[in-house]
């Protein structure tokens, strides 16, 4: 979560983090349930081979859809909550104008890097959509939705870091002297 905004920020920067904030939160959950799902299958996956001496062939399929969610949502979450991997070694012993220079430079960076993910795996999803995954069913370009998703939250966070930059009220805690 982002900390609270000073009293002499806009109100309606308050409402557009609020409402990031909800969208993160949303990703928590469905990272979460798709991390609770995952291991109740791998748990199916152990039983039927070993107790049933029938192996669940899907399991294998759902589990790479799943991994594509987790990975991608929560990579998105750690943008908007600063948490992702990061090289903080140079921006912290450079001066104080070089190193918002260098933290602005990473999160242009960031946000060209998601519209990438965005735009080729939207175009990876509507390419793959007709064709069906084997043993579920389901169309193969659900496999890239993810991607797609995850890209277009990396940009609206990092854009929402620019904003937030750009108007003084950036909390990243590399910003502070």
């Amino acid at each position: 979560m982002i900390p609270p905004l000073p009293h002499d920020a806009p109100a309606w920067l308050g409402r557009f983090d609020r409402g990031l904030d909800l969208i993160a939160s949303l990703c928590r959950l469905v990272t979460g349930l798709s991390l609770v799902v995952l291991t109740v299958i791998f748990g199916w996956l152990v039983f039927g081979r070993y107790v049933l001496n029938a192996t669940p062939t899907w399991v294998e399929q759902v589990a790479l859809l799943l991994i594509m969610v987790i990975a991608f949502l929560g990579s998105a979450v750690g943008v908007h909550e600063n948490s992702h991997l990061s090289v903080m070694a140079l921006r912290t012993s450079v001066p104080l104008r070089i190193r918002n220079g260098l933290v602005v430079l990473a999160d242009l960076l960031l946000l060209g890097f998601g519209a990438l993910m965005a735009f080729y795996g939207a175009k990876l999803t509507l390419f793959k959509w007709d064709s069906m995954i084997p043993l579920i069913q389901v169309p193969e370009g659900l496999r890239s939705l993810p991607l797609t998703i995850g890209g277009a939250l990396i940009v609206l966070f990092t854009f929402g870091h620019l904003l937030r930059f750009a108007l003084g009220h950036d909390w990243r805690k590399d910003l502070i002297q």
